[in-house]
């Protein structure tokens, strides 16, 4: 996949580190000097593109005729609003996200925008205030395909049943649910059928809304 990051801050470093450890071509778009500078030592397997995201010529330099997806996470709204709409209606990009970062406008960040997903660092966090009362240790982090299809997270304790199993074992609900990473000591894992669960990880599951709680029960 090739994925173009617009904003080289911290978010959007790390963000690009990830999608080059995945094995992604990168190209992050920045438009202070210091900080692309910064990038490029941090993220050398990236491209750079010292320029403004919010100038079409400067996504077309970036490649976005060509990328599969843009993440949008500057710390300005109203940027990343405006390269979601060129990436989505310029440049047609078939997957287009975007970071919110003040929660009053994110009833903006919608299809009409441009935008496919949006995430919210505070949304995030008080959805996970409020489901504490229903779901105990599992927490929704982002919702896909219109609100069908959850990312839920769920940290094992040293008395859960799938800590010492592989995953292959886990009494996962058939063609529902989907193990997608596992965060064992600041690193990440792409989890594979004989992965083996230890107290402490973080599991990252892709899921359809019914059977969060399903998810819940075999790994709790």
């Amino acid at each position: 996949m090739f994925a173009i990051v617009v904003g080289g801050g911290r978010v959007g470093s790390y963000l690009a580190k990830q999608l080059v450890t995945d094995g992604h071509k990168v190209t992050i778009v920045e438009q202070r000097e210091d900080v692309a500078a910064k990038d490029a030592k941090e993220v050398p397997e990236a491209s750079i593109v010292q320029g403004d995201g919010c100038d079409p010529e400067q996504l077309e330099l970036a490649g976005a005729n060509q990328a599969d997806l843009v993440a949008a996470v500057t710390g300005h709204d109203e940027d990343n609003l405006v390269i979601c709409q060129l990436s989505k209606y310029t440049f047609n990009v078939g997957r287009v996200v975007s970071r919110i970062n003040n929660p009053k406008n994110e009833w903006l960040y919608n299809k009409q925008w441009g935008v496919d997903v949006a995430v919210s660092a505070v949304h995030i966090i008080s959805k996970i205030i409020q489901e504490e009362a229903t779901l105990g240790d599992i927490v929704t982090l982002l919702k896909l395909k219109e609100g069908k299809v959850t990312l839920v997270e769920l940290v094992l304790n040293e008395k859960s049943k799938a800590v010492g199993k592989k995953i292959m074992e886990l009494p996962l609900p058939p063609e529902k649910a989907l193990i997608a990473a596992i965060l064992r000591e600041g690193t990440i894992i792409v989890p594979k059928g004989d992965t083996v669960l230890a107290a402490g990880d973080e599991v990252l599951a892709l899921t359809s809304v019914a059977k969060e709680k399903d998810i819940k029960e075999a790994l709790s």
